[in-house]
């Protein structure tokens, strides 16, 4: 199926529902003890499914794929800071794990669309 709209679009709503679930432990106390480390962990939250948005209403195939490369990346990044969070105990390893089991799959996600960008390769998308 084509995705006619952004909210028709799996990681997109998978971003945003791990988004939430970021927000949820963004309030636990360990990290009034790191405000810049909750602070990175936030602003990733949010630019992983801005960057998949901005992406999708580009003109090219091209342009979109660059997109979703960012959000990827973006979403290899908060695993690395959740990493950091469990070890200054911000958060626990059992949320450690879910969180970065979500992001996992956003990635591959990205990566097979971003795959079928590069095949497809249309100069007009839409």
């Amino acid at each position: 199926m084509i995705a006619k709209s952004l909210e028709d679009l799996q990681v997109f709503q998978q971003a945003l529902e791990a988004a939430d679930a970021v927000s949820a432990i963004l309030d636990h106390s360990g990290f009034r003890q790191e405000p810049e480390l909750r602070n990175q962990i936030a602003e990733c939250r949010s630019r992983i499914p801005a960057l998949i948005s901005e992406g999708f209403g580009q003109k090219t195939d091209r342009h979109c794929a660059h997109y979703q490369y960012l959000a990827r990346g973006s979403a290899n990044e908060i695993r690395a800071h959740f990493a950091v969070a469990c070890g200054k105990r911000c958060i626990s390893v059992a949320e450690r794990d879910d969180l970065s089991k979500r992001y996992v799959s956003i990635g591959k996600r990205l990566t097979r669309w971003i795959q079928h960008l590069e095949r497809e390769n249309r100069s007009r998308r839409g």
